[in-house]
């Protein structure tokens, strides 16, 4: 796949070389000197994050325990004949697409049509949508997409017959020429998310996409960490239904020969240890099974929700992730003892899940980086977190704080470009995200 390019539906082409663009006011964080350079300019020059002209509060990302983290799940993936389409929602960041692809990912998932715009903006040729799509106008933008490019291919949900429907209308409507491949969605249970909640409703939105011509059946999929109170043994038994009904669609005749495979999906970043053992366990069917996990978190793991999460806490034998997200405030206000203010917030940090905490601080005066002993959020406001200053902490106005971030998915949504910092503080790149 070539990342630099991609066709557009009307045949042009769409840069993607992201190092072009400009810096300037839209990317807060970064030297105010730096204003009319590009990205790959500033890149180049890199600067320390630390006496470089950064402003704070500012994200940054660990360059060291992203290629690490990309190498663990690389790795477990092939450990286990798993394919690989990390959920992209958690960073938009098509150099992050790319990074991944290298690293052997099948393609990447999206949530909704407009991250496939992005996606194919920034040339991703393989994409697993994870939602069932009704909007007539994505339906005819999909259908001219997958119509001008025959190397594209996108897979997307279907859990309903009415959803059925109104696919088949909108791209008939559309003058599809190209079938659009789906996968029937199983629901995790009652009082879950989205997805058929019986085996019977799913074959009965199999039997619809047959009825159409503008739709494919290809698999089957679903999201184990909705299983309601989700542990080891619902998890496992949830996932046997989803690998039995792909067993049962394929024995009744319902996937044709020309889809070249059967795609069983499955996989966030809190249960992929159970998908590999069940998926591990489907048996030799009609046509090769693409087992395909969707984990995508893992790219900067965190200090919060994942980290707690992974299941890399039970396999340790298997690996580990390792945290990379790291915001730099700084303390603006020292007004008593026992507390301390920095200027960074709800527009900076993840809050959904945690709050931020405090790690590391970083002396105005030497630049000496010390452990944060006896400093911690408390809470956070639209632009301040809320420092609770224990005896001997030791912090003063000016002074930078190392905060780690829970959960990825609404820590990169706050930032249009993130410093990719090495452990001396160099910045060597930048990753651009599009929310």
């Amino acid at each position: 796949m070539d990342v630099a390019e991609s066709a557009t539906p009307e045949g042009g082409s769409m840069p993607t070389d992201l190092t072009d663009e400009r810096v300037d006011h839209r990317f807060k964080g970064l030297p105010p000197d730096a204003e009319g350079l590009t990205v790959g300019e500033l890149a180049a020059q890199r600067r320390s994050l630390f006496t470089g002209g950064f402003t704070t509060p500012v994200l940054a990302l660990s360059a060291e325990s992203v290629e690490h983290n990309l190498r663990a799940l690389e790795e477990y993936a092939e450990r286990h004949g798993l394919a690989f389409a990390p959920h992209g929602k958690t960073s938009m960041a098509p150099v992050l697409f790319r990074r991944q692809i290298e690293h052997g990912a099948w393609g990447i998932t999206a949530a909704v049509p407009h991250q496939v715009r992005v996606y194919r903006a920034h040339g991703v040729d393989r994409i697993f949508l994870a939602n069932e799509v009704v909007d007539p106008v994505a339906l005819r933008w999909l259908s001219a997409e997958l119509d001008a490019h025959p190397d594209f291919h996108l897979v997307c949900y279907a859990d309903s017959v009415r959803g059925v429907e109104l696919m088949d209308e909108a791209l008939r409507a559309a003058g599809a020429r190209r079938p659009l491949d789906v996968v029937v969605e199983l629901g995790a249970g009652d009082g879950a998310r989205t997805g058929a909640r019986t085996e019977a409703e799913c074959a009965a939105v199999a039997d619809a996409i047959a009825a159409t011509g503008t739709l494919r059946l290809v698999g089957v999929a679903g999201y184990e960490a909705e299983v309601p109170g989700a542990d080891a043994e619902s998890v496992r038994a949830w996932l046997r239904r989803l690998t039995g009904l792909a067993v049962a669609f394929d024995k009744d005749g319902r996937f044709d020969p020309s889809v070249g495979e059967i795609v069983v999906s499955a996989g966030g970043s809190a249960w992929f240890d159970a998908v590999a053992d069940v998926f591990a366990e489907i048996p030799a069917l009609s046509l090769p099974v693409l087992r395909l996990l969707r984990s995508g978190a893992y790219v900067s793991h965190d200090d919060g929700q994942y980290r707690e999460k992974t299941p890399f806490n039970r396999i340790p034998q298997e690996g580990a992730l390792q945290p990379a997200f790291r915001l730099w405030s700084q303390v603006v206000s020292r007004p008593s003892a026992g507390q301390a203010f920095t200027n960074a917030g709800k527009r900076d940090a993840a809050y959904d899940l945690h709050l931020p905490e405090a790690q590391v601080v970083r002396s105005a005066r030497t630049g000496e980086v010390r452990p944060a002993d006896g400093v911690t959020v408390t809470a956070l406001s639209d632009q301040h977190a809320w420092l609770r200053t224990g005896d001997g902490a030791d912090v003063e106005v000016g002074d930078w704080v190392g905060m780690g971030l829970s959960h990825p998915c609404t820590s990169f949504d706050k930032w249009q470009l993130i410093p990719l910092v090495e452990a001396d503080g160099t910045v060597v790149d930048y990753v651009r995200t599009f929310f």
